[in-house]
């Protein structure tokens, strides 16, 4: 049996965490997409009104 070079095993982990960022891209884009501009605006209210004052942001 041979011995795989730790390059090769490197150079194949990489392609496979390349390929998993790929897929939850492209799936969290399929979920912005689908979002009506009404539900982008409320999250942003939302997420506005988390934060508090905003003379504290920086």
């Amino acid at each position: 049996m041979r011995r795989i070079s730790w390059w090769k095993l490197l150079g194949a982990a990489g392609l496979a965490g390349v390929a998993a960022t790929g897929v939850l891209a492209a799936r969290g884009e399929r979920q912005r997409r689908s979002m009506t501009p009404e539900e982008v605006r409320s999250r942003l209210h939302r997420r506005d009104a988390e934060l508090g004052d905003p003379s504290y942001r920086r």
